[in-house]
């Protein structure tokens, strides 16, 4: 068996659920020949953990050399893991042009116009493009697409879907560069890209037009006025007001915030990693409430809450032969600390099947292992042991395809906030997708 060749663009904070499995679990199924980055010390970061593992150093390339390391490397498949999102699709496009296929973060991009340009190179190309949707791939949300491609509760005509970000989780978004929505497309992109993903693929359609009201009212400058915080700083760092905010988070506690952040700003470009949540110059919403038609007729209720005080999801799917719920609390977590990604906690984690005219059956939830509820495991067994990995009716490996779906329910939605007017996905996007 041949080992297939990876290289990896961008190494902040995401790098970690590609290159720590490559340098370990799969250490000898998988060639790991490169890793590029706008900054010199995030690279070196990763190879010094790297070698604490035995693994040895891998080769570093800075962005402008992306294609020499492509030439010289000569990789299979490039792994796409950049932040800003909005920089993923020149990547993406340019490793597809050079004979390479595609692994990416989520989400795919962060605009219809790179949207295009993405299945225009795949169509040109032939080349295969994986959008990493690992929430998928945890095994309750599985569970529940395994329930309705039953038909346990007939044709699905209505979802009602709410999703909590806590104030660990969800305000770390404002800190970064997320906070500026061409970087992310906002949140209703960056995030909810893969909640309407799991929406989509749960009822097997295609999003048609989007209607969505939106609001910042938590993370501004008046609440740090109301929580006595008016003095704060630029970022935490150093912040005056530090010691009574509860947002605080110190940037030189823990040996990856601090490597792969703090010390990486004497390199450029000018990181700063900890910025203040209640800064003016945030242009993300942290309220968002969309509606959703489908092809099919099924209609998405939605709301994205970012400053909850708990993390998790309650869905509940209506068809015509009863109703299923499913509710999910997850653990905390900020990118960069180290803990678990998406965790669940399975004691306050629940699927219950209502059939018409019947009582409530609680359903075991499964539950594994892993980031993002067990999914990140069997995704990167997927992507670096493929030729073992086993069949999967659920078809939950995500291309080209299902990434434009999900990000343009997102860009319809921004849209019609701009707007004030319902958007229709294929007029914005301009063309249908190929199947993957």
């Amino acid at each position: 068996m041949s080992m297939k060749r990876f290289v990896q663009v961008g190494m902040g904070g995401r790098a970690g659920m590609f290159c720590d499995p490559m340098t370990d679990k799969y250490k000898d199924t998988v060639d790991f020949v490169g890793i590029c980055d706008l900054n010199q010390g995030r690279m070196d970061y990763w190879n010094r953990e790297f070698k604490k593992k035995g693994y040895g150093e891998v080769p570093t390339y800075l962005a402008e050399d992306f294609d020499r390391m492509i030439a010289e490397k000569k990789p299979d498949t490039v792994i796409v893991t950049t932040g800003p999102d909005a920089t993923h699709s020149e990547y993406i496009c340019r490793a597809m042009e050079l004979g390479c296929d595609v692994v990416t973060e989520k989400p795919m991009t962060t605009d219809e116009v790179s949207c295009r340009e993405i299945l225009e190179t795949v169509e040109k190309t032939g080349r295969d493009l994986q959008v990493t949707f690992n929430y998928r791939y945890a095994l309750p949300r599985s569970q529940v697409k395994r329930i309705l491609m039953e038909g346990a509760i007939g044709e699905i005509l209505s979802v009602d879907f709410k999703w909590m970000l806590d104030t660990r989780h969800g305000a770390d978004y404002f800190r970064r560069w997320h906070r500026y929505r061409d970087n992310s497309g906002s949140l209703l992109v960056h995030k909810s890209t893969h909640h309407f993903d799991l929406v989509n693929w749960w009822l097997d359609d295609i999003p048609e037009n989007v209607f969505c009201h939106a609001s910042r009212k938590f993370y501004t400058p008046q609440q740090a006025v109301e929580r006595g915080l008016q003095d704060h700083g630029e970022r935490c760092l150093g912040c005056p007001v530090k010691d009574k905010c509860q947002f605080y988070i110190d940037i030189t506690d823990g040996d990856r915030l601090r490597e792969l952040y703090l010390d990486c700003e004497k390199y450029p470009p000018h990181y700063i990693r900890d910025k203040c949540v209640f800064a003016d110059d945030i242009e993300i919403w942290d309220n968002e409430s969309v509606s959703v038609r489908y092809r099919n007729g099924a209609i998405l209720s939605y709301m994205l809450h970012n400053y909850s005080p708990y993390e998790g999801y309650r869905i509940a799917f209506n068809g015509t032969k009863g109703r299923l719920e499913h509710a999910c609390c997850e653990n905390s977590y900020m990118s960069g600390d180290e803990t678990v990604q998406g965790d669940i906690v399975k004691d306050k984690t629940t699927i219950t099947l209502i059939p018409e005219f019947e009582e409530p059956r609680e359903i075991e939830v499964e539950i594994s292992e892993g980031g993002h509820g067990g999914g990140d495991p069997i995704i990167q067994a997927e992507i670096f042991d493929a030729e073992n990995a086993p069949a999967d009716p659920l078809k939950r490996k995500a291309g080209h395809r299902d990434g434009a779906y999900s990000i343009m329910v997102g860009i319809a939605a921004y849209k019609s906030v701009d707007s004030g007017e319902a958007v229709s996905v294929s007029e914005v996007l301009g063309k249908e997708p190929v199947e993957n």
